[in-house]
């Protein structure tokens, strides 16, 4: 039977806080933990580029990790591919100060620099790894995603959008999914338990809490410096 599984939601660029939690998990289970990561890599917070090393480093180690893609990552990648005039939610949106604007300081830019600039300054590992993220990890017990799933629509009929961005109807939807679903996206001040739903972004990319939870099955608690506790169903 497989051992416990480690979650972290979203981190935005908080390369101490992704450390911290790393260390607490490793301190629980091991080097060889498995670990799946809800997505939202980089922006808001200090240093996206040390976040995403530290994720290469780890895949490259062999690290038994699942690495989801988040909103940003979509955002960051349809950005740093258009050569059309910006969409919705492609280089317009990324490239606003607001959203990408730590990300490239982090590696020295700035959204004045040229595409060609950013393209050399950004490692092309970053890009690969981004880049092969998975849109959602299911076990026997768990479905994992970043943002939720559309209510009433099977899991392999899901639209990206909606695994990416969605939040209403289903943070408000009561309906059992056959699976835990267990998300981020939508920070709340701390992790919920809603029965058929989990959800953990305690806002990381505004310098909250980066939380850390461990399944055994649909059993579910938060890991701290003290250990586990239980985060129950109501």
């Amino acid at each position: 039977m497989p051992g416990p599984l480690y979650v972290i939601p979203d981190i935005h660029g908080q390369l101490g806080k992704l450390d911290r939690a790393l260390s607490l998990i490793e301190r629980d289970a091991g080097p060889e933990a498995r670990i799946v990561f809800l997505g939202d890599y980089v922006d808001r917070g200090p240093d996206s580029r040390g976040v995403l090393q530290r994720l290469v480093d780890g895949m490259e180690a062999g690290r038994p990790w699942t690495l989801l893609r988040g909103n940003h990552e979509a955002m960051m990648l349809e950005a740093l591919a258009a050569d059309d005039p910006p969409g919705k939610r492609g280089r317009l949106s990324w490239f606003n100060e607001h959203v990408s604007g730590e990300t490239l300081a982090s590696y020295g830019l700035s959204r004045h620099d040229s595409s060609a600039t950013i393209h050399q300054a950004i490692p092309q590992a970053h890009l690969d790894l981004i880049g092969q993220t998975k849109l959602w990890h299911a076990t026997e017990s768990l479905i994992l995603v970043h943002a939720g799933l559309r209510p009433g629509v099977a899991l392999p009929d899901q639209s990206v959008e909606d695994i990416l961005w969605i939040r209403e109807p289903f943070l408000s939807d009561r309906s059992d999914h056959g699976r835990l679903v267990v998300h981020g996206h939508s920070a709340v001040p701390w992790p919920e338990h809603h029965g058929n739903r989990v959800a953990l972004d305690g806002g990381a990319g505004w310098d909250r809490a980066l939380h850390v939870a461990v399944f055994e099955g649909r059993d579910c608690w938060l890991l701290g410096g003290h250990g586990r506790r239980s985060l129950p169903a109501p």
